[in-house]
């Protein structure tokens, strides 16, 4: 059995002294470093978040400049068709003027052609109505 003197509370005292002493060498230092790997955590974990803004608003800003720049080479792409279309227009009115004045010299150059082949028709017509008149008659017809 367990006897109550003086021993039990010099082995009380004793606890308590050790419980202070184990308190003051180890726990204490175990604590603080405990503190400060949590504090370490959280501040990793506050820069991981910031980092993770960051990047996601770097990447907001890239996917708006990627959407203006494709807005603006679709402009630019828009306005070189339409320049392209205007020249294609002018070339071809170019070319249509052309062909209309090609036209009408070759129209010019045929009324002239058969107005001269009318006319040596014409000339020749008598002569050659009287050789058939001659060769029908068989006689001369002056």
């Amino acid at each position: 059995m367990i006897s109550v003197d003086w021993s039990l509370f010099l082995q009380m005292a004793n606890f308590v002294v050790l419980i202070l002493i184990l308190n003051a060498i180890f726990y204490k230092p175990i604590r603080n470093i405990l503190i400060e790997r949590k504090k370490k955590v959280q501040g990793y974990e506050q820069g991981i978040e910031a980092l993770q803004g960051d990047a996601a608003e770097s990447e907001q800003t890239f996917q708006t400049k990627i959407g203006e720049a494709k807005t603006k080479g679709f402009q630019e792409k828009e306005a070189l068709k339409q320049v392209g279309q205007e020249e294609e227009k002018q070339l071809i009115s170019e070319i249509n003027q052309k062909a209309q004045a090609d036209l009408e010299a070759v129209r010019a150059q045929i009324a002239k052609d058969a107005e001269g082949a009318r006319g040596k028709l014409k000339a020749e017509t008598k002569a050659f109505s009287g050789a058939i008149a001659e060769k029908i008659l068989g006689r001369s017809v002056s």
